[in-house]
């Protein structure tokens, strides 16, 4: 962020899609919850999701007519994304040519190499940073520091209810009947990378994980789908030079979106605190 900032001062930000994620976020920095920062506008492609946002906020934001008033405004020093990958594609490189710094919720988008490469050099160019939060997973402060030596293998397990499958690519190609199952069904065994394009609403959390160690095409991806459960549990698995890290987060999800996980969005907050704060514990 700018150096020359005031910390009495409060960051301003901007958010990008006011669904389930988005609404958490912004009633955390409404609350005082997400540190220093401010929500001055919001965007949703849908404007009757952000007028129902701004209904339970203290400090009505502005609701913009389209994404590029909001990125324009130069209020804002921060734009959180909680709305799609399409979005980051669209409006990632936008946002960092308009000094502004960006907080991703759709990692997914992040694991194609042209658009990494792309905002990752107006992001050097102009001083600005990309935020990834951890999202629905533990540790990855370990794993990134793992990194820093050899990783030799990264594998993610990730068990979800079949309502969190619905309209997914792969089951809608497979017309897999979600309603019929009666027991665990593995869906997908794969890369990080094939894993994101067939399940682009449910593993988020294999592209954050790729990018933080070895990579999408060499991160390990299995994908099951369980009707005798009702939380979304992740279990990853690495091995290298540091020795093993085995970890299990089992989430609850969001009852308004059950692709995704509660503590994503607590992650998002999280990191928009650490980024308003003076003293940073952690990786």
């Amino acid at each position: 962020m700018d150096k020359s900032w005031d910390h009495e001062t409060k960051i301003a930000a901007g958010l990008i899609g006011c669904g389930a994620i988005g609404t958490v976020i912004a009633e955390a920095v409404d609350g005082g919850k997400a540190g220093d920062i401010e929500l001055v506008a919001v965007y949703d492609l849908v404007k009757e999701h952000a007028e129902k946002l701004i209904k339970g906020l203290k400090k009505k934001p502005v609701i913009t007519r389209d994404a590029d008033e909001l990125i324009t405004n130069s209020k804002i020093q921060i734009v959180i994304e909680a709305a799609s990958p399409e979005a980051v594609r669209q409006y990632s490189a936008k946002i960092l040519a308009e000094n502004k710094d960006l907080m991703v919720m759709s990692a997914a988008a992040l694991i194609e190499e042209k658009l990494f490469a792309e905002i990752s050099d107006i992001a050097k160019k102009n001083g600005r940073k990309v935020y990834v939060p951890s999202g629905a997973i533990v540790g990855l402060d370990n794993i990134k520091s793992a990194a820093i030596g050899n990783i030799e293998e990264v594998t993610l397990t990730t068990r979800k209810p079949p309502l969190s499958f619905e309209g997914a690519p792969l089951v809608e190609k497979k017309k897999i009947d979600l309603s019929t199952l009666n027991k665990p069904v593995v869906l997908y065994e794969g890369s990080a990378r094939e894993a994101v394009k067939l399940f682009p609403q449910n593993v988020n959390v294999s592209a954050t994980l790729s990018l933080a160690s070895i990579g999408p095409d060499e991160t390990k991806v299995r994908i099951i789908t369980d009707p005798k459960t009702k939380t979304i549990t992740h279990e990853i698995h690495v091995k290298g030079d540091f020795g093993e890290l085995e970890t299990k987060t089992v989430n609850q999800p969001f009852p308004t979106n059950p692709k995704t996980s509660f503590i994503a969005a607590l992650s998002a907050i999280a990191t928009l605190k650490k980024i308003s704060e003076n003293i940073i514990i952690g990786t």
